[in-house]
């Protein structure tokens, strides 16, 4: 079969070319491409007549899943897969599958890491450190004690629950199903609206779907404790940022650690969340380390394999 790789998957050339390898000695035809593009017409044409296409984060449109005629596989080494056109895929049977669990561990470090951030002031410890100031007021304050609210127990909002728990925190969580597992853990599941209410911190781990899109609604977050925290590491469209950032400057909520937005970085000049009081921003990083990278193109190649020979794995539903 024909397999093309549409952009980087960030990993060492050497790496890359161990895969390609093997597939090649297989029989396959395998292209990669080392720049990323966005533009639809561009990725039609890097698909060309391919029968699998490898993608990461780069949007991939209807018009492109239509317009490829042999496209029969979409490995997307991403968890997510709301940048595809998956109604496109649906109707022309092109299967979906996904890398998940490759980014489990650093997107929950990232959330631990913007939560320290917010709480201990650090890029104003480092500004006024660099001004030759003092932190006088900046004394923060600690996770241990703290009710953390986790919004979504799949397998990111499990490994983050655990981290606050070793920091000594308390976790409720909220999530459409409960599981076993997870109440094992010490956890306790309510609604989200009393999830919303008691949390010093809240976490949002969920996928962003028709159910989840404005989940985060302004009605939700003005349940917020003035002491809160919000924490998003998932996708940007489940929280509605304009309610976020008035009541950040409103002094309604505390803080928040924002990796996600409501579009991929740059972020426009005049996005609310940019002019808020007290956030710390990150340009949609969670996912990347060293580490993930190689997962992930293990995760993406053990798919291929697992599809060319007809046992194909992480199927998405569609």
């Amino acid at each position: 079969m024909k397999i093309t790789l549409l952009e980087p998957l960030g990993i060492p050339a050497s790496v890359l070319a161990e895969y390609q390898k093997k597939l090649e000695d297989k029989g396959h035809q395998f292209t990669a491409y080392d720049t990323k593009t966005v533009d639809p017409e561009e990725l039609l044409r890097r698909t060309g007549d391919s029968d699998i296409a490898v993608i990461a984060n780069t949007p991939y449109p209807a018009s492109v899943v239509l317009g490829a005629p042999n496209l029969k596989m979409l490995d997307v080494a991403f968890t997510g897969i709301d940048h595809v056109g998956l109604d496109a895929c649906k109707e022309k049977g092109v299967m979906v599958c996904n890398a998940a669990g490759y980014s489990t561990q650093c997107v929950a470090e990232l959330a631990i890491g913007l939560a320290i951030s917010c709480l201990r002031f650090v890029p104003q410890c480092d500004s006024v450190t660099r001004s030759s100031w003092t932190g006088a007021a900046l004394r923060g304050r600690e996770i241990g004690g703290k009710t953390v609210g986790i919004i979504g127990t799949g397998a990111i909002g499990i490994m983050t629950a655990k981290l606050f728990q070793a920091f000594g925190a308390r976790v409720i969580a909220y999530s459409r199903t409960v599981r076993k597992d997870v109440q094992e853990m010490g956890v306790t599941y309510i609604s989200l609206e009393e999830l919303m209410e008691q949390s010093d911190i809240v976490s949002v781990h969920v996928p962003n779907n028709g159910e989840t899109k404005g989940m985060i609604s302004r009605e939700l977050i003005d349940r917020m404790k003035p002491t809160a925290l919000l924490l998003n590491v998932a996708r940007g469209a489940i929280v509605d940022n304009k309610a976020l950032a008035d009541a950040l400057n409103q002094g309604k909520i505390a803080g928040a650690g924002i990796d996600v937005f409501d579009m991929e970085p740059p972020i426009p000049e005049d996005y609310p969340l940019l002019h808020a009081k007290n956030t710390v921003l990150t340009p949609h990083i969670a996912f990347a380390t060293d580490e993930s990278m190689l997962r992930r193109a293990e995760i993406v190649f053990r798919n291929l394999d697992a599809y060319l020979e007809g046992a194909p794995e992480n199927v998405c539903k569609l």
